[in-house]
């Protein structure tokens, strides 16, 4: 009994806890079940960096500041995992809205996460000139030296013989090149302030790779610049290997040809960066675009006449000048004061492929180019009318070519404006201006912009050499007017 007392008495003070780092979340809720583990294969490194850089995060109280630039590749689900802020961005483009994030938000720290396949590839100039510049932000840089995500292609890093999806015979110097060193290539640049390799082979590689993610955090924090760090990373499944000797493939073979150590540290040799000038009152913004004249402190733009917010998608087939109409009228819209985005969407002929633009004219900031279901379609042929049509919004406007479609659209509660643009073109001598004619249409029926900022947005497309074509343009334009202001057709967008 005096023995079990004495176990009972003592036992806790040997007990150690271990528990999820506080930059996790408690759950990981990328699917319904199993939320208390990530997609990450058995054996993969991706886990552990993930626990090296969750527990620097949380022993630096960096949590409410981090924000973690994950792209494509095998963490692009890291946003499901760090309680942090997280930016999910395009295949290699990491630095480029690392970058962004830091100079818009310098009390943040940006942490790029980043595979062989994204930095070391399609991200090469992304990485090389965000170094260059020295820009104040952590890369971790996962290298496993292989496609992980995609099926195991061979990526920039992958050693010399090694068999890969894209290399079957084994990589071959004279055929795909060597690896690539990112550290030797990114320490020939004069900016970066601290450049290292880890690996993930042992526990001891382990636990030097846990100090060394922490020392590039705390150097965002010192605001020391750009520091960087190579993670040589086992991927069990894509090497077809066991997890065990897949560590020991990292730590025999890996580190053999990439050596670990530190190529940079200048840490106690710089000054903090210099904090960035406040960034202008917005109030001061056009003059430093210089969109003043005269002392008034007045822009060229006018006042927005209405309250507005107006997405319009134009389609039809390339050479009917659709993406003309769609400049011109966001021209219109910027001369009569409104916010105006113009997104062209066209394949490669050109002429007689499809073509259609999305346009959006707005009294307040326009949040996306993108437009899903418009308020108002017009539509120079049948394809495009079967294609956009169901996607406009109930209440909607839809412009139709009747020259070239004799079909109806199934919408009933639409406003339907149908024009023969072509004919009413060549009425007026300007036969290829059918598109001006379309416009006009949808300018009379829905009066949302002045049909004289849209004429004199027409003068301005045709200024030059081209001003031959001013007078019939807006001859047809007009007589589009005239058929959309009939009181048929007549709405308020």
């Amino acid at each position: 009994m005096a023995s079990d007392t004495l176990v009972h008495d003592i036992a806790p003070a040997y007990t150690a806890i271990h528990e999820r780092a506080k930059a996790f979340y408690e759950t990981f809720e990328r699917k319904g079940e199993l939320q208390h583990q990530t997609h990450y294969c058995p054996g993969c490194g991706h886990g552990i960096v993930h626990k090296l850089l969750a527990k620097a995060i949380d022993e630096l109280g960096l949590q409410d500041r981090t924000v973690v630039i994950s792209p494509v590749g095998c963490s692009v689900f890291a946003y499901y995992y760090f309680d942090v802020g997280n930016v999910q961005v395009a295949h290699g483009r990491a630095p480029a809205v690392a970058t962004a994030v830091k100079r818009s938000r310098p009390d943040s720290i940006v942490i790029g996460y980043q595979g062989d396949g994204d930095l070391a590839a399609i991200g090469t100039a992304e990485i090389i000139h965000a170094a260059n510049r020295g820009e104040a932000i952590t890369v971790i840089f996962v290298n496993n030296g292989i496609y992980g995500m995609t099926g195991g292609q061979m990526a920039p890093t992958t050693l010399l013989g090694r068999k890969t999806a894209t290399s079957p015979l084994g990589r071959d110097a004279m055929n795909e090149g060597y690896p690539l060193h990112v550290c030797e290539m990114l320490n020939s640049l004069e900016a970066p302030v601290f450049i290292e390799r880890v690996a993930l082979g042992n526990n001891k590689q382990i636990m030097h790779a846990a100090k060394v993610v922490k020392r590039a955090l705390e150097n965002q924090v010192k605001g020391l610049g750009f520091s960087f760090v190579e993670v040589l990373s086992p991927c069990p499944t894509i090497w077809k290997m066991q997890p065990v000797e897949a560590q020991r493939f990292v730590q025999d073979e890996m580190a053999s040809v990439f050596g670990l150590c530190n190529h940079r540290d200048r840490t106690k040799d710089v000054e903090p960066r210099p904090a960035r000038p406040a960034a202008p009152a917005l109030e001061d913004v056009p003059g430093l675009l210089d969109l003043e004249q005269g002392d008034g402190g007045e822009t060229t733009a006018a006042a927005p006449l209405q309250q507005l917010d107006l997405r319009i998608k134009v389609a039809g087939f390339g050479g009917q000048g659709v993406l003309m109409l769609g400049e011109v009228l966001a021209e219109a819209g910027l001369e009569a004061g409104y916010e105006v985005s113009w997104l062209p969407s066209y394949g490669p002929e050109m002429r007689g492929g499809t073509a259609n633009v999305m346009v959006c004219l707005a009294s307040k900031p326009i949040g996306s180019p993108l437009i899903e279901s418009p308020r108002a379609l017009v539509v120079m042929n049948l394809p495009s009318l079967e294609k956009f049509a169901p996607k406009v919004r109930p209440g909607g406007v839809i412009v139709i070519n009747q020259s070239l479609i004799e079909k109806d659209p199934a919408r009933d509660d639409c406003i339907v404006v149908k024009v023969r643009a072509r004919e009413l073109a060549q009425d007026v001598g300007a036969p290829r201006a059918a598109n001006f004619v379309m416009l006009g249409a949808y300018a009379g029926a829905t009066d949302t912009v002045p049909a004289e900022a849209i004429e004199q947005a027409i003068a301005e497309e045709f200024s030059g050499e081209k001003a031959k074509f001013v007078t019939p343009s807006i001859a047809a334009f007009r007589a589009g007017l005239e058929v959309g202001r009939r009181p048929a057709f007549m709405v308020r967008s």
